[in-house]
């Protein structure tokens, strides 16, 4: 009894975890459908700060972060290691991190700031990193993962 009360209890705090705080103000809406406007499988997500929609557009997943006025913030593009430009790619074969096995990679393009590209690394269990490249292949930083 005292299982399931606790699961009951988990279960309801996730849910409301989950919940969405605050309405997706219009402005939002309509700045996110002008910008990316064959998105599919859209979802909305209240960051408190933010507003991320998480979408499929043109085969690939990504996430869009809009402020309440609904002004552009950034853009995540999950793509593959195959697909990253040849200069990141050169980039990271040339890091210290070339033997490290890649786990994900992602295309960022955020407002007043020049395209990157993050790739999650790691080497054993513990040993994980994002390294963040700009589009001429070199290491901006790493950052440890959690």
């Amino acid at each position: 009894m005292k299982f399931k009360l606790t699961l009951l209890l988990i279960l309801l705090i996730s849910g409301f975890a989950q919940a969405q705080i605050r309405k997706i103000p219009a402005a939002v809406t309509e700045a996110f459908k002008a910008r990316y406007p064959h998105a599919e499988k859209v979802a909305w997500k209240d960051e408190i700060t933010s507003f991320e929609a998480q979408f499929t557009l043109n085969g690939f997943a990504m996430t869009a972060d809009f402020n309440s006025k609904g002004e552009w913030q950034n853009s995540e593009k999950k793509i593959k290691f195959t697909d990253l430009p040849a200069a990141v790619n050169d980039g990271f074969k040339k890091s210290r991190y070339a033997d490290w096995e890649t786990t994900n990679v992602v295309e960022i393009d955020k407002n007043s700031e020049s395209l990157q590209y993050r790739i999650e690394v790691k080497k054993s269990a513990v040993q994980k990193k994002y390294l963040f490249f700009d589009t001429n292949g070199r290491l901006i930083r790493d950052a440890i993962t959690i």
